[in-house]
């Protein structure tokens, strides 16, 4: 347990390690001052101050969530108001009929297959400083929304960012763009989820 102060020590960030993306998530955590740490089994979730949820393969992703008994303390994590960026993969992990922390439905591999993947420059409500360059591989985007979700971000009218409560997802992945925005936003303690 860390003697430092709260305000002084590094944030510590939990990415899900199960499978996917996540050292890459790490390295630019790492770069940001932050505190990584690889979540694999429940007891990695102690006394984080953010959450990752990373892209990679949705199905190898929920069976090892349910093989190590993840799923009802990523709930509990995230119900307590925990800060939650979900990238690609990691918004469908997050919808419906996964974990159901966001009230949407999406649709995997909405944009097409690995050959169909592209780079675009988005307007992201609440991000400054110009568009985020964002990268689109196999990438979902959100087919239905309830109410309390907000679009922060569309693509031909498909919304590929969005906010609920302290869940921020995003159907692309910032961290293979060197895009740092969302992940100071999340070291900030809510930037983003206060916005709007």
């Amino acid at each position: 347990m860390s003697t430092q102060p709260a305000e002084t020590r590094p944030k510590v960030v939990g990415v899900l390690a199960l499978q996917g993306g996540f050292a890459a998530h790490s390295r630019i955590l790492r770069r940001l001052g932050a505190e990584p740490r690889e979540v694999r089994v429940p007891s990695d979730l102690e006394g984080l101050d953010a959450l990752i949820i990373p892209g990679g393969e949705s199905t190898v992703m929920t069976l090892g969530v349910e093989r190590e008994g993840l799923a009802g303390p990523l709930r509990d994590l995230v119900r307590t108001g925990t800060p939650v960026l979900g990238t690609c993969a990691g918004m469908i992990m997050l919808d419906r009929d996964h974990l159901d922390l966001l009230d949407v439905g999406t649709r995997r591999n909405a944009f097409g297959r690995q050959l169909h993947s592209f780079e675009a420059d988005l307007d992201i409500a609440g991000v400054e400083g110009g568009p985020v360059h964002a990268v689109f591989i196999r990438a979902p985007w959100v087919a239905e929304l309830g109410p309390g979700v907000q679009i922060l971000a569309s693509v031909d009218g498909h919304p590929v960012a969005i906010r609920e409560n302290n869940v921020l997802a995003v159907s692309f992945h910032p961290e293979l763009a060197g895009e740092t925005r969302l992940h100071e936003l999340l070291l900030a303690g809510n930037g983003l989820w206060r916005h709007g």
